[in-house]
């Protein structure tokens, strides 16, 4: 019947089409296993990330490589791609750097209001502002006076209340921005290993 021909014609064009429609057009990964397997890997990076910063980072890469594999053994895929591994590993480095920044402003939310710390972060952040603004007026030179004059509009900005949300926020951002770009990288790496016993005669 040409009907059907037609039909089988455009399904075999597109590739195969699950039954949301969307694997056709995603680069053939399955997004509930994915974001299972994202979620899984990723809030325990996020966990870590938040409490231990420096070994979070590596953690990061190996959380999105492990949720690739993780990926593949439970969606039983026949070929996983470096495009398709950055692509959960994107996902997962969303959810970790979701929950790593959350876990922080709510930190910082429970020291300030519940704690009643407010006083000593404020005092904190005013000695850390006046250390940097010596160090700023030390390279410049006390004896410009066009430099002293920045170096103090710049230490009233950050002491003012745009500064002291502007940038712990600007700098959370940055974080979670490298989390996302480490991710990306563990999942590539994932997907090489995923893949590397998959090849013939391995």
């Amino acid at each position: 019947m040409p009907q059907i021909e037609g039909v089988n014609g455009f399904s075999s064009a597109i590739g195969p089409v699950s039954g949301s429609g969307a694997d056709a057009f995603s680069g053939g990964i399955l997004w509930r296993p994915a974001l299972n397997a994202a979620l899984t890997l990723g809030l325990p990076a996020g966990i870590l990330c938040f409490g231990i910063l420096p070994l979070g980072l590596l953690g990061m890469i190996a959380a999105s490589a492990w949720a690739v594999g993780l990926y593949a053994r439970r969606a039983r895929v026949a070929a996983l791609t470096t495009g398709m591994g950055a692509q959960i590993g994107l996902v997962t480095g969303v959810f970790a750097s979701w929950l790593a920044v959350s876990l922080y402003g709510v930190g910082l939310w429970f020291s300030r209001f519940v704690l009643h710390e407010g006083g000593e972060w404020d005092s904190l952040w005013v000695n850390q502002v006046e250390r940097s603004n010596q160090q700023m007026l030390a390279q410049m030179g006390t004896a410009n006076a066009q430099s002293a004059q920045v170096a103090q509009s710049l230490q009233s900005w950050m002491l003012s209340a745009e500064g002291r949300a502007g940038l712990p926020l600007s700098g959370l951002a940055v974080v979670a921005a490298i989390l996302v770009v480490l991710a990306v990288a563990g999942g590539a790496l994932g997907a090489k290993l995923a893949a590397a016993p998959r090849r013939p005669g391995a």
